[in-house]
């Protein structure tokens, strides 16, 4: 909402981007925004994105929780269009709510490359990124145990990219940090995620 100009209605995106101002080529207006970083809680699938969010949103913390796979089903994963639309989504709908002051922290596990080559990625000063990981042990019994999955290919896809997080430090051009999940409990993995995000935007 905030690309829609008040002053000739323009809707496009197309406007320009001077420091904290946004401005209309159409008619010239300016206006103000705020720029605030996108913050991604990521890991493989099973690893437990979702358990922690759960945990954090039971808590009284000072951003807002989300998870991006409300829009899963409307993609189609082996198209990269419909890829790129739901990262945009995901960049658009945080740009809004980033303009209360809120911060958001959004749960998902692909596309993490994405992000920097989208049209509101421009909207955020920074895009700050945590990589859940465990050992393949765990993983395997946090998925088999907990959530009763039985595809063997599944299984071994995550502890595929469960592996690529611990051994790499950033998808394509998008950067991340690594918090080691394997002796923790799910309220001690909640408890690192917010000071995490405390310790990079609340600084």
């Amino acid at each position: 909402m905030i690309e829609i100009c008040s002053n000739c209605g323009n809707y496009e995106w197309d406007k320009e981007i001077i420091e904290n101002k946004l401005r209309c080529p159409k008619c010239g207006a300016e206006w103000e925004f705020k720029s605030l970083p996108l913050l991604i809680l990521t890991g493989c699938s099973g690893v437990g994105k979702t358990t922690t969010a759960i945990e954090i949103m039971r808590r009284k913390v000072d951003f807002v929780v989300l998870d991006a796979d409300i829009f899963t089903g409307f993609i189609n994963w082996d198209d990269e269009e419909s890829c790129n639309k739901w990262v945009e989504i995901i960049a658009n709908i945080s740009k809004d709510i980033i303009q209360s002051g809120t911060l958001v922290l959004w749960t998902m596990a692909g596309c993490l490359d994405r992000f920097p080559k989208v049209y509101n990625s421009r909207y955020f000063s920074e895009i700050i990124c945590l990589a859940l990981v465990t050992d393949e042990d765990s993983l395997r019994q946090r998925m088999q145990e907990g959530r009763g999955i039985t595809d063997e290919n599944w299984i071994n896809s995550s502890c595929d990219y469960n592996r690529y997080f611990m051994e790499h430090t950033q998808v394509g051009d998008t950067k991340y940090e690594l918090l080691d999940i394997s002796m923790k409990s799910p309220k001690e993995v909640a408890d690192d995620v917010i000071n995490w995000v405390h310790g990079k935007v609340f600084v």
